[in-house]
Order: C-alpha cells, then structure tokens, then sequence
C-alpha cells in the first residue's frame, strides 16, 4: 500500500541571522506560470517551485525527462512538509520506509539533502548539508556524529566532500525530522542540497585570516547561500523560487589567486581581480566548468567582471540562475548543464543576456569587461601544517583527514581540538581536509602533542607528500554507482607509496568510483577513476576490479584538467597498482625510490616470508 500525503505543515524554522535578501523579492514574488498547485501551496506555506516556471519552460518539461514528469506531478517542495509527515508515520508504526511512494523516496526527498541509497544500504539514506564557505563550528561538528550515532560504526559516518560540505551516512527517514530540525537551530540546512539544486556554495578556507587575501569570501558565501535556500518571504529554509532548476548548480568564489575554490570546475566561478583603471577589487567571471559521465568541460572565460560586493555578487547570481533556470534544456539531462546553455548563446551573447538580466533588476548593478589578469608570477600555498595567519600572534593549523571520512569519535575529537585551541571554529577543503584558524602562536606545539594528531590517529598536521593530498568520493561501500571501493583503498594505497618512494613535493591522487568524478580526477596529479579490468587468473582471464590512471591535471591560476587516461584497464591489485604508480612518479614527478625499495615492495606486496 502507498501513501499519499495530503496535510500537516512541518516548522522549517530560523532564518539566517542578518540574511540578506535582494530587493526585487523582499516585499513581493515574480510569478510566471498560471498554474500553481494549491494543495501543495497549501500544505507548505509556500508557493511551488514550478509556479515559477514560464508557460513555455513548463511545456518542454512536460516532454521532458522522467525526472522533470516526476516533479510536474508533485513539485518537488512538496518534500519539505512531506519528510515530516513520513518520520511521524514510521516511528508510530503506521507505515514503512518500503511503502514511501517511489518517486518521492528516489528523487523528490532529494530536496531535502536525503539520497536513498538503495543498492547498498535499503532504508539508509546519505543526507548532504549546506555549509557555505565550508565553515562550521564545534558544536555543529558534535551534532553530525550525535546524528549517526544510533547506525553504528560502520553505517553511521560523516564525510567532508570536495565541495567543504559535510554528507552524514546512514540516515533512516524516522530520524530526518529531528536532524533537519537540529540543522536549523544551528543555522544550517540540508534543503535544496541535492539534485536539481544550487549545491554547497565554496569560498577561501583562508577568509579573513590570509595577508594575501584580496576578497574576504565569507559574507558572499552566505548571501549566495540565502538567495538559494531561505524564504525571502517567509524567512524559512526552502525558497520555492531556485526548487525547480533543470540540473544541479555549482558556484565557487575564489578569495585569493591560489584559487582554493577551483572556479575552473563550477558553473560560475568568480576570480579576484582588481580594476584595470579604477583599482576596485572585483571578480572575473568564468562559466560552465563541469564533471559528468558524458563530458568534462573547463570553465571558459565570460568576458565579464564585477564588483567584490554583496549586493552585485547576489545579483549576478540571482540573473545567471534564472536564465539557466528557464531556458536549459529540459529533456537531455546530459545536456542541461550551464555550459551547454553557454555555447548555445555563444560567449558573447550570453554576456549580453545576463547584462541585460542584471540591469533589469534595477539595483544599480552593473557588469562590466573582464579585466586582465595579474602576471606576476605566483605560487599556490599549502593548506596543511602550521603557518602565519594576518593577526599578529595567530596561525591557521590545517589538519589531514585521510579520504574526508570521519568516524563518530574523529567527529568529536575535532570539535574538542577546535573548543580547545581555535574558539570552536573549524574550516573544511575541497581537499577534504580540516583547518584549525586563529590559534595561539604560543600553543602550537601543545596542540602538536595532543594524541589526535599523533602516532596511532588517523589525523596528522605534517602529514607526507603523498598521504596528505589524497582526495577520494565515497566509493562503492555506499555509491551504487561506483564500480570500486575508493575510500579503504585509497587510504591504504596512499600510506604504501609513502613508503616506497620520496617525493619533494605535493602530489594530489584523486580517486573516483566511476566517470561522474566526483573524485574529480581530472583535476589531479594523479587520478585513478574505476572502470573494468582482467587478470589472469589460475590460468584463465578473469574480470577485476580495475581503473583508469590519469596524470597531469592542475588546480590554482595556472588550472588545467586531464582528459585522457594514461593507463586503462589497470588491476586494482597491489601487485598491478603499485608499480604502475611508481612509475608514473619517478618519470612525471620526480620521486626518489627509497633504499631497499625492492625489499619494501616484497613486504607491502605481501611476498616476504
């Protein structure tokens, strides 16, 4: 039996303090299309998110995709009243997680951050928040292991995501009410994280602490963050206005030229640049850069810049998504991503339509001509280790966590690292790494010493080369679509060429499951991305676990992204994998071969007697 849910409107509560809210949607809403579902208007305080839509927008999507008939029949903002009224019924016994309707369970509850994970773990859920600018504190970090506690060790899991957003694992439909609501009183939300959504806004890890800072990224995070998910009206988590975008949505904006961001890969991506004439700090604009299992396209330059504050950042935002929202393709998911958009308008004629966009707003914005770039060379900074904050007296200590993943323990004892040493303030990386800001420079070396970040722990401040630059998606343990386990392998592979070779510098390895890359292995030095594989085995070949090997992608000012494969069809066995990654560094990136590297080899590969 199915249920349908037909009443009972959920408290979305707390609005972000201070939240801005453009001028064009603070007193009144731009309703384009003449049919508004009542009942789920009704039921949630809110208008739809199709309601939103041209007349001519709602047709295509009536000859759209499944997953654009999925939202036309129930808008997606349905699910915003609708996980309440499941997690009552489930705990009360009146139904089971079974009997949630299917279109909700695999992609309406998507709207509030929760992707059923229906391959590996029925009934369990990954819930992804918004954290903009990838900043949260002690208290936050202490709830999301408070959150997973009741699945066990193995099940209930936290993962820092390369977008410095947090994913909690294993999260049951009776309990999402409680922590959506927990979420809220702390400020944060899991609304409009997932699928058709402007995802987890990234800025500078180093916001307001780097003396080579040119914007301070912080408030722009958090007002791009509002315009998407608050309520202008009600001042409520949800904005029904950005609920029905044709295909997810990245922004990044950068704070400094290390490009901690990497605009290169979002669909907008701002770069701080000064004026040419005027001097004022602005950003350049690059558009469409994107992963996925069809195409991986670079950001390409729009010809556009703008100044560094709030009210024209949130406008060139607000103009950009609300002609993608309209226009893009509807029926080709493939093709509804931004860049495609880009190239149907051409560069400068999409210029042209979002100048045009932002001037009818009437806020007084205005775009301008991109501006030259600076020349002077530049050398992109480590986020790891200790270093010099602008204060006087303070220094930022970035702390490794190998893959992203944390367990509930690690979740806590890095809540008690930063109430002890950095106010209770922790910074998340699209590394998948922690920083700890604003420590006492006379209490660097009793942070140090602390066991978390000594011998036996996962977390290390002066991790290697290699161990350190490891970023990793989730992996087949969870993801029914990765074709390997990615997250074990990658800790593990990581600690064994440690061992075996020397490198003199950073070398990131990227893993991914499969060719969405959301391990961004294109951007990697070395990206290793699942795919088939044969061996020979007793005699016969046999199908194994396997990968694609990249080599050369670039982060920073100088980005570039590596397209082909190297290697395919690589064994993920230690005996296959290994060699070919030594290889691969000694040639590509100068790695030393350790002394007694071949008795090294013989112990790691499992052949020493």
């Amino acid at each position: 039996m199915k249920f349908t849910i037909l009443a009972t409107t959920a408290a979305v509560v707390l609005s972000t303090a201070g939240a801005f809210v453009p001028n064009k949607i603070q007193t009144s809403r731009t309703f384009l299309s003449s049919t508004v579902e009542d009942d789920v208007t009704t039921r949630t305080g809110k208008p739809t998110g199709t309601s939103f839509l041209p007349e001519e927008t709602i047709e295509r999507a009536e000859k759209g995709n499944p997953t654009e008939k999925v939202k036309l029949a129930k808008d997606p903002t349905s699910a915003w009243v609708d996980v309440y009224e499941y997690a009552r019924k489930i705990r009360e016994g009146e139904m089971t997680w079974e009997e949630v309707e299917k279109a909700d369970l695999d992609t309406r509850l998507k709207y509030v951050g929760m992707l059923h994970r229906n391959k590996r773990t029925p009934g369990q859920f990954m819930m992804r928040l918004k954290v903009p600018n990838g900043i949260v504190n002690a208290d936050q970090m202490r709830f999301y292991a408070d959150c997973v506690d009741k699945y066990g060790e193995e099940m209930g899991v936290v993962d820092i995501t390369t977008r410095a957003n947090i994913q909690l694992r294993g999260v049951k439909i009776e309990d999402a009410d409680t922590i959506i609501d927990g979420l809220h009183a702390r400020n944060q939300t899991s609304f409009q994280s997932a699928l058709d959504s402007v995802r987890n806004m990234v800025g500078s890890p180093l916001a307001g602490i780097d003396d080579q800072e040119l914007v301070d990224t912080r408030e722009l995070c958090n007002a791009v963050n509002d315009l998407i998910s608050m309520d202008p009206v009600t001042q409520t988590r949800g904005n029904p206005q950005w609920a029905n975008l044709p295909r997810k949505f990245n922004i990044a904006i950068s704070g400094s030229r290390d490009d901690y961001a990497h605009t290169h890969i979002n669909d907008i991506g701002m770069q701080p640049c000064a004026h040419a004439e005027t001097g004022e700090m602005g950003f350049n604009i690059v558009l469409g850069g994107y992963m996925s299992i069809k195409r991986v396209a670079e950001s390409v330059d729009s010809g556009m810049w703008i100044p560094a504050d709030r009210e024209s950042v949130v406008t060139f935002c607000e103009a950009v998504l609300r002609i993608f929202r309209d226009e893009s393709e509807r029926k080709d998911r493939q093709k509804a991503r931004l860049m495609w958009l880009v190239e149907k308008y051409g560069v400068e004629g999409f210029k042209e339509a979002v100048s045009k966009e932002v001037e009818s707003y009437g806020r007084g914005v205005k775009v301008q001509d991109q501006q030259p770039r600076p020349t002077e060379a530049f050398e992109r900074r480590e986020l790891l280790g200790v270093h010099k904050q602008k204060q006087e007296g303070k220094v930022r200590v970035g702390v490794h966590i190998p893959a992203g993943r944390l367990s509930q323990a690690e979740c806590r004892d890095l809540a008690d690292l930063a109430d002890k040493y950095s106010g209770g303030e922790i910074r998340l990386t699209v590394e998948q790494n922690a920083i700890l800001p604003n420590v006492d420079e006379d209490r660097v070396e009793e942070l140090l010493k602390e066991d978390v970040l000594g011998k036996g722990s996962r977390f290390s401040a002066n991790p290697g080369f290699i161990e350190g630059n490891l970023v990793s998606c989730t992996g087949a343990q969870f993801c029914g679509l990765a074709l390997i386990e990615t997250k074990a392998n990658a800790e593990s592979l990581a600690k064994k060429l440690e061992n075996l070779v020397t490198v003199d510098r950073p070398i990131r390895i990227h893993w991914t499951g499969c060719p969405n890359s959301c391990g961004q292995v294109q951007v990697a030095d070395i990206g290793i991305m699942g795919g088939p594989a044969r061996k020979e085995i007793d005699g016969k070949k046999m199908a194994v676990p396997g990968c694609k090997i990249f080599v050369g992608g670039r982060v920073g000012e100088d980005a570039h992204l590596s397209l082909d494969p190297v290697a395919q069809g690589v064994p993920l066995d230690d005996e296959d994998l290994i060699p070919a990654l030594v290889d691969i560094l000694v040639e590509n990136f100068g790695a030393k071969k350790k002394s007694k590297v071949r008795k090294l080899a013989r112990k790691i590969l499992g052949r020493e007697k």
